[in-house]
């Protein structure tokens, strides 16, 4: 049976138990799996940029010029009245109608599904305090909520029988409330990098800055 390192220490002397020069030493352990979440992070947002741009700056144009010069709901960060939607009804034909509908089914629908995972990763890796965690992850979950239920709203109003003030008021307050919480997503995200330390073993803190 092999004598342990204390026994060859006491026998041969304290180099005894040390590993040898050129010999195999300790593995050290290297990070694992560090650089993943930073990859989804960059992936997630160069995707929430195209889709932002595509379906706020191009999308919108294009559709206007089937509309009379007239601004698409979505793209209205204050609101919009019962007024400008039955313009919009007037102005446009079906197939500018089922166009609109067509983006708010594709790009409409990745859009806030793609930035919601995007800023819930970003805040979940640079917040470790639960309740501040929870706290900002709600300003992105209730987006990707107002986002989509605008899209319905929008389609249902433009294209019911009869516009209703009732239908045109639920899209109007929608569209709002998902710009807000756009900007709010954003604040939080920004707050979770700046309160990353928070929360965290002075190790851990003392490990990252250095």
């Amino acid at each position: 049976m092999g004598k342990t390192a204390a026994q060859r220490a006491a026998k041969h002397g304290l180099q005894a138990g040390q590993p040898r020069p050129g010999g195999p030493g300790p593995i050290p352990a290297g990070p694992q799996g560090k650089s993943s979440p930073g990859l989804l992070v960059i992936a997630g947002v160069v995707a929430t940029l195209f889709l932002f741009w595509y379906l706020h700056l191009m999308v919108p144009g294009q559709l206007s010029q089937l509309a009379n010069g007239l601004s698409m709901p979505d793209s209205m960060v204050f609101g919009y009245g019962e007024d400008h939607l039955a313009a919009l009804r007037s102005a446009m034909d079906e197939e500018a109608l089922g166009r609109l509908s067509y983006v708010h089914k594709t790009a409409g629908t990745l859009f806030p599904l793609i930035f919601g995972l995007t800023w819930l990763l970003i805040i979940g890796l640079n917040t470790q305090r639960r309740a501040l965690r929870w706290v900002l992850f709600s300003a992105p979950i209730l987006f990707v909520v107002a986002d989509l239920w605008e899209n319905i709203a929008i389609d249902n109003a433009l294209g019911a029988v009869e516009l209703s003030s009732g239908d045109a008021a639920l899209a109007g307050t929608l569209t709002v409330a998902r710009w807000i919480l756009l900007g709010l997503s954003l604040v939080a995200s920004v707050v979770s990098v700046f309160t990353r330390g928070v929360g965290r073993p002075p190790e851990l803190v003392a490990q990252d800055k250095g």
